[in-house]
C-alpha cells in the first residue's frame, strides 16, 4: 500500500489506495428500476482500469484531453478516473448544452475522445462533425436507440470499450499500475468551465492536489469518517461535486447517485445523507414548493403550520443573537418539532441531515430563516471554480443569514483596499486553459482574486456583497449590490427570477419572470383562463399579484433600493438563448443588451410597449412572438 498522504497522490492513486484498504467497502450506489445497485471500492477500481486501458487501446496518450457528457451516474466517475490515470485531462460538459455550444467547448480544448450518455448527446456530435475532425472517437454509455448507428466507425459503445480494456489487462497486467505511477499531485487532472455570467466561460485547469488538499480541509473541519453517504445531484460540470469527487475518495465516503432529478426528494429519504451542498435555486424551490403545499392545505393544518412556523422563527432570531431561548420557548419548540417540522422534513427528506449548505450563488436571508426555523440546519457557504470549491462554511454555533462564515483549515482570506475577497490556498487552480492574460488577472502576489466585493463583519464572519463588476450606483451616486433586492424578490411563490437595473438612472427597475407552476395554479383556482406562459404574464390579475408582492419587499428596502417600475417577461430567461448560464446564474450584461428597449421604456413616461422578437424552442427552431407588455409603476 501507498504510505505517501492523500495530498501527495494523484487521484487515481488515492483510489488504489482505497482499494487495497476498504477494498469492501461501498464507495458507490446508484438506484435504477427503484433498486440501490452498489459498487465497492474494488469494483470502482475495476471500471476505472478498465475505461482507462480501453481508452490506451484507442489511442489515448497521456497529456490528451477528453470531454465527457455524462449525467450523475457512476460512468462519469468510472471515466473520469479511468482517464486520469492514463494521464488525459478530462473536461466535463452540461448535458442540456446545444449542439454549437458543445462543438465550440470542444474545439478550445481539442478533445482526442468524447464520452457520451445517449442518444440524444451523441446525435449532437454527429450534428457537428464536420467541426470535430480532432475527436478520434465518441464513446456512448446507453445503447438505447443506438442500433441504426452501428455502421458508424466513428462511435464506440461503452461496453466495447470496458471489453477492450479488459483484454489489455490480460495482455499486460501491470500495465495499468505502471502509467497510474507515473502520475503526480500537480499534474492537470480536470478543466472546468466557470459560470461565464459576464462573457464565455473560462476554462480553469485543476490539479489532483487542489482536490485532495481541498478534501483533506474538509474532513478536518467537518470530519465525516468511513461510510458517510452524499447524494451526487448538481451536475458533474459544476465544481461542486467535482470538489466531493476528492472528499469521497480522500475520506472514504459513498457517492449516491438518484434515478432522476425527480426521484430526489425520496431518494434522500431512503438514504439519509448526513450533509448535502446544492444550489441555492434548489432551496429556493423547495421552500417555494412548501408554501404552495401548507396554502393549499385545510384550515387547521395551515394555522398550525403557521403558528409552528412562528414558534421556529422566534427560536432562529434569538439563536442568531446569541441569546438562548428560554425553557417556555424551547419548550413550545419542542412541540412544534414533534407535531409539525419532523413529520414535514421526513416528508422532503431532509430529516436526518446533519449540516444542509446553499452555495453558487446568493441566497434570500428570508429562505436561510425559514429552513433554520423548521429545524433544518442550513447553512450559507461560499467558494468558486477558481478556488477548488467551496473554502468558506458557517460553524454550527455561528449561525448568521446574511454571512458565509469562516474559511476552512489551510485557507487564508482578506480583504483588499477597494473591498474584493482574495484567497491563498493550496487549492487554488493552475491557471485558465490557453488564456495567459485572464490568469495573470486573476492573481494579486499569489493571491487569487475573487472578483467579489466583501467585508468581514464584528465577529470575524465574510459577508459577500456582490460581484464588484455588477455593483450598482445610482444617478445619486448610491451603490448598492442587485443581488440583494434580486434574492429577496425570490422568495415569493409567485417569483421565478428577477433582474434589477439602475446604473446611472434615477430609481431601480426590474425584470420578473414569474413561476409559471404557482401563478399557474393561483389561476386556475381563480377561474382565470390562459393558454401559454406569455399570455399567463400578461393578465392584469397576475400583474396585480406580483406588483402586491414587490410591494411587500420594497417596504422592507430603503428608498434608495425601492422597485419603482417593473415588467412581466413575455419569456422565461433561458441558458439557449445565453441569457443563464447553463448552473443557472443570470448574465446580466446579456440580458441588458437583450432588453435595452424594455429597460429604457421604464424609465419614460409609458404605459405599455409592444414587443416583437424571435424565440428559441426546445428542438433548436426559432419563431417570432409579438405581444404587448404593460410597465407596471410601484410607487
Amino acid at each position: 500500500m501507498n504510505k505517501k498522504p492523500e495530498t501527495e497522490l494523484t487521484l487515481p492513486q488515492v483510489l488504489l489506495m482505497q482499494a487495497e484498504r476498504s477494498g469492501g467497502h461501498v464507495a458507490i450506489r446508484e438506484k435504477a428500476y427503484g433498486i440501490w445497485q452498489t459498487y465497492t471500492w474494488l469494483d470502482y477500481l475495476a471500471f476505472a482500469k478498465k475505461v482507462g486501458l480501453g481508452l490506451y487501446s484507442l489511442g489515448l496518450k497521456r497529456g490528451n484531453n477528453v470531454g465527457i457528457i455524462i449525467d450523475n451516474h457512476p460512468e462519469w466517475l468510472f471515466s473520469q478516473l479511468g482517464g486520469q490515470a492514463l494521464g488525459a485531462v478530462m473536461l466535463n460538459l452540461f448535458t442540456s448544452a446545444i449542439s454549437s455550444e458543445m462543438a465550440g467547448t470542444l474545439n478550445r480544448i481539442d478533445a482526442a475522445y468524447v464520452i457520451a450518455q445517449d442518444q440524444e448527446q451523441v446525435d449532437k456530435l454527429l450534428e457537428m462533425r464536420d467541426s470535430l475532425s480532432h475527436v478520434r472517437k465518441v464513446i456512448y454509455v446507453d445503447r438505447t436507440g443506438m442500433s441504426s448507428y452501428r455502421g458508424n466507425e466513428w462511435l464506440v459503445s461503452f461496453a466495447d470499450l470496458l471489453e477492450a480494456g479488459e483484454a489489455l489487462e490480460a495482455k499486460d497486467p501491470e500495465l495499468f499500475a505502471r502509467e497510474v505511477g507515473k502520475g503526480r499531485p500537480d499534474d492537470i487532472a480536470l478543466m472546468i468551465m466557470t459560470s461565464g455570467t459576464t462573457g464565455i466561460s473560462k476554462l480553469a485547469m485543476m490539479s489532483h492536489s487542489n482536490f485532495t488538499e481541498m478534501a483533506s480541509s474538509w474532513l478536518e473541519t467537518i470530519p465525516s469518517g468511513v461510510d458517510a453517504d452524499w447524494l451526487s445531484m448538481s451536475p458533474p460540470a459544476w465544481i461542486v461535486d467535482q470538489m466531493w469527487v476528492g472528499v469521497a475518495l480522500v475520506g472514504g465516503m459513498t457517492m449516491n447517485f438518484p434515478e432522476t432529478q425527480e426521484t430526489v426528494l425520496e431518494d434522500f429519504r431512503e438514504l439519509g445523507p448526513a450533509i448535502i451542498i446544492t444550489s441555492s435555486r434548489f432551496w429556493e424551490d423547495l421552500a417555494s414548493t412548501i408554501r404552495v403545499k401548507m396554502g393549499d392545505a385545510g384550515f387547521v393544518r395551515r394555522k398550525l403550520f403557521h403558528l409552528a412556523e412562528h414558534i421556529g422563527g422566534r427560536i432562529t432570531d434569538q439563536e442568531s443573537q446569541g441569546r438562548p431561548p428560554g425553557l417556555a420557548l424551547r419548550f413550545a419548540g419542542w412541540l412544534a418539532s414533534v407535531a409539525v417540522f419532523h413529520p414535514l422534513l421526513d416528508r422532503i427528506g431532509c430529516s436526518r441531515f446533519h449540516s444542509a449548505y446553499t452555495g453558487g450563488h446568493p441566497i434570500s436571508p428570508d429562505v436561510i430563516r425559514f429552513f433554520r426555523s423548521l429545524g433544518l440546519n442550513l447553512k450559507q457557504c461560499y467558494g468558486l471554480t477558481e478556488s477548488g470549491g467551496i473554502f468558506q462554511i458557517q460553524p454550527d454555533n455561528e449561525i448568521k443569514a446574511e454571512t458565509v462564515g469562516r474559511p476552512l483549515s489551510g485557507m487564508d482570506v482578506k480583504i483588499s483596499e477597494d473591498q474584493e475577497v482574495f484567497l491563498l490556498s493550496k487549492t487554488v487552480f493552475r491557471g485558465y486553459h490557453n488564456d495567459f492574460e485572464a490568469t495573470k488577472a486573476a492573481f494579486v502576489d499569489g493571491w487569487l482574486r475573487t472578483g467579489d466585493a466583501g467585508y468581514f463583519d464584528d465577529d470575524g464572519h465574510l459577508v459577500i456583497i456582490g460581484r464588484r463588476e455588477e455593483i450598482i450606483r445610482n444617478k445619486q451616486g448610491e451603490a448598492f449590490s442587485p443581488d440583494f433586492i434580486e434574492t429577496r424578490l425570490k422568495f415569493s411563490t409567485y417569483i421565478r427570477e428577477a433582474v434589477t437595473f439602475g446604473e446611472g438612472r434615477p430609481h431601480i427597475t426590474a425584470l420578473i419572470n414569474i413561476d409559471m407552476g404557482n401563478v399557474g395554479n393561483w389561476a386556475e383556482e381563480r377561474m382565470i383562463p390562459y393558454t401559454t406562459y406569455t399570455d399567463l404574464s400578461q393578465r392584469p390579475e397576475v400583474e396585480e399579484l406580483v406588483s402586491g408582492e414587490i410591494r411587500a419587499v420594497n417596504e422592507r428596502l430603503p428608498d434608495s433600493m425601492k422597485i419603482r417600475r417593473c415588467i412581466l417577461l413575455y419569456k422565461l430567461l433561458d441558458a439557449d438563448d445565453e441569457e443563464l448560464t447553463r448552473t443557472g446564474k443570470v448574465r446580466r450584461r446579456f440580458v441588458y443588451g437583450l432588453y435595452l428597449k424594455l429597460i429604457n421604456a421604464m424609465y419614460e413616461d409609458r404605459d405599455n410597449l409592444d414587443v416583437k422578437t424571435t424565440v428559441r424552442y426546445r428542438d433548436g427552431q426559432v419563431g417570432t412572438l409579438e405581444t404587448r407588455v404593460r410597465i407596471l409603476k410601484l410607487d
